[in-house]
């Protein structure tokens, strides 16, 4: 039975209660139906996956392309849904707040904000500014019932700007304004998770995994990390095996399909899909 969008937001508050749990990222309604078909117990989306998956490049897309894409993601599953929201579709906090009710209107369990300006020059918001976003989005969402869980993100480490001690700063005035996890994507060593988890303690932590590592989900648990994204890692995998397959088929072969799904595989488990 079809869950309600507050059963959904209950279900994934309470994930992050104890415990750490894999949130993986489609990027598409088909790839969330399948995320659903393996047992997952929440999905994020990714907006490079997205954007990719439109012809684009990540950060490119406008606000209502990616509230149509939330809206789409939301309808596939019966999971929660994060809402990767880049950095709110807005310089200011006013905006910010429109641009986040408007996020929450889709349906979404979540969702981040990132402290990013997209200025290669100046790449991340003065942290006066950065905590005036962030608690503007923390207002929007109280104001439209406050069950949707607020993710901070410290964007250091995939700015160009990998500084611990500035990135921890910043989380934890984002959990002051009211952030409910906090997120550093990049760091990427067992001390700078570990540094992360205790400032922020006790709010949850998310560890973005995009690459092949060797932690395991229990070394990623015993650091006390709440759940682990990756991204658009699969997003990723996807494409890798496509232009593996359109370079064979472009030099004249037949042969690049070994790794391809079974259209029986995939006709099974979409045909219940009106």
């Amino acid at each position: 039975m079809s869950r309600t969008t507050a059963e959904k937001r209950a279900a994934f508050r309470e994930l992050h209660r104890a415990g750490c749990f894999v949130l993986p990222n489609p990027w598409d309604a088909g790839s969330a139906r399948y995320l659903d078909s393996l047992g997952f117990k929440a999905l994020a989306t990714t907006s490079s996956g997205f954007a990719w998956s439109t012809g684009h490049a990540d950060n490119s897309l406008p606000r209502e392309a990616i509230l149509a894409h939330l809206r789409e993601l939301v309808e596939a599953s019966d999971l929660p849904v994060n809402a990767d929201f880049e950095n709110g579709f807005g310089r200011d906090p006013a905006e910010v707040a429109e641009s986040v009710k408007l996020a929450v209107g889709t349906g979404v369990a979540g969702l981040s904000i990132e402290d990013s300006t997209g200025d290669a020059d100046a790449p991340l918001f003065p942290i006066d500014v950065a905590v005036a976003r962030l608690g503007a989005a923390r207002r929007a969402i109280d104001e439209t019932g406050g069950d949707t869980l607020l993710v901070g993100r410290a964007e250091n480490f995939v700015a160009g700007r990998p500084d611990l001690e500035d990135a921890i700063a910043r989380l934890k005035a984002y959990a002051e304004a009211g952030a409910d996890c906090l997120y550093a994507p990049g760091i990427q060593t067992r001390e700078q998770i570990e540094a992360v988890v205790a400032a922020v303690a006790p709010k949850p932590v998310n560890l973005l995994l995009g690459s092949s590592s060797t932690f395991t989900l229990q070394d990623v648990a015993a650091l006390g990390v709440r759940r682990i994204s990756v991204g658009g890692a699969l997003a990723r995998a996807a494409w890798g095996g496509f232009i593996q397959a359109a370079k064979v088929l472009a030099e004249g072969r037949f042969d690049g399909f070994d790794s391809a799904a079974p259209g029986s595989q995939l006709n099974d488990l979409f045909k219940d899909r009106a």
